[in-house]
């Protein structure tokens, strides 16, 4: 069955970095889109960050743009999300999501347990 472990969230401050990681088992990695979903206390769910199966096109909310990086290494079935000049409004329980096909815009069908970021002085 579809697993998607994230790792790697934790306590950050304001200015600082943290990297998520997402380990994939149960499917052939390679073969989809990924993408990093975030939801903080009392918001909505929102994609921060998606990345194609060959990972030749990624996608960056606005908000996010310039500080996150999105990668993923297919050998290893891991997608991660390099997280700099962190700020307080980027705090939200983080999600690896698995899409249905190659492209970032295909729908999405799995998602993880999600990893907690806190970005607090």
């Amino acid at each position: 069955q579809v697993q998607l472990e994230e790792s790697g969230g934790g306590l950050a401050q304001p200015g600082g970095s943290l990297r998520l990681s997402c380990l994939a088992s149960g499917f052939t990695f390679s073969d989809y889109a990924m993408s990093w979903a975030r939801q903080a206390p009392g918001k909505g769910f929102e994609r921060v960050s998606g990345i194609a199966s060959d990972g030749n096109n990624t996608y960056y909310k606005g908000a996010v743009k310039g500080r996150f990086t999105i990668s993923r290494d297919n050998a290893k079935k891991i997608v991660y999300l390099q997280m700099s000049s962190l700020k307080p409004e980027d705090t939200a329980m983080y999600f690896c999501i698995k899409h249905r096909g190659r492209g970032i815009d295909d729908p999405s069908d799995y998602r993880g347990q999600g990893t907690q970021v806190t970005v607090s002085s």
